[in-house]
């Protein structure tokens, strides 16, 4: 026997309910998760104030510092965790500022224009021209759990290249890890940690090419 045209309408209203009703609870699961989901966090490196080096400065070569090469990790801003030997991944709400190699530069060429030591030090691909030009790289910023507990890892080569003579005159390296107190530190507590680990290793860093340059160099009157 076929439905009347009752039937036909009280089963198409039926329908209409449960896709309102479909509806309603998809948008309030789409509400419910938007509501659930942190908010972002942004850190940054306290780098030294940058102070221009005077007109006689003690070692009377100018510095241009180069972009800081890495992994594809540390050109992302997410921070970075270690589990494990070999194990990486990264926190999707807690992010540097900027990419860590934009921030490691930017702390390099803060710390040589504040030891007063150069006639100029400049970022590469300005207008300033340099007699050598200084490059790193970033090996690793991350957060590490190993057996001793959460520690702030820092790793990164730095090499001082002539392009008068197309040569590597000088290079280092520092690689530590600083532990961070507590057993269950929060993030901003590794930052700290962080933040102490790459100050301890740029400020190292410089010295000992401060201390190549000022028995070795000369003005090469070279260009960037």
């Amino acid at each position: 026997m076929l439905p009347t045209e009752a039937q036909k309408r009280g089963a198409r209203q039926q329908a209409r309910r449960i896709f309102q009703l479909a509806a309603v609870c998809l948008l309030a699961g789409m509400a419910a998760a938007c509501a659930a989901t942190p908010p972002t966090k942004y850190y940054v490196l306290d780098a030294p104030p940058a102070a221009q080096a005077p007109p006689q400065a003690s070692i009377p070569v100018r510095l241009v510092v180069g972009h800081i090469t890495s992994s594809q990790l540390y050109r992302d801003n997410r921070l970075v965790y270690g589990s494990g030997q070999v194990q990486l991944g990264t926190y999707e709400f807690q992010r540097w500022a900027e990419p860590p190699v934009d921030l490691i530069q930017d702390m390099l060429v803060a710390a040589l224009r504040q030891s007063g030591e150069y006639r100029a030090v400049s970022r590469i691909g300005s207008s300033a021209r340099g007699d050598y030009i200084v490059r790193g790289h970033l090996d690793a910023l991350d957060e590490i759990d190993n057996q001793a507990g959460i520690a702030g890892r820092f790793a990164f080569e730095l090499e001082l290249f002539n392009p008068s003579t197309g040569s590597v005159v000088w290079s280092d390296s520092y690689n530590h890890d600083e532990a961070v107190p507590g057993k269950r530190p929060a993030v901003p507590e590794v930052i700290q940690a962080l933040d102490r680990n790459v100050a301890a290793g740029i400020r190292q860093l410089t010295s000992g090419l401060n201390q190549y340059l000022a028995s070795h160099a000369q003005p090469q009157a070279a260009g960037n």
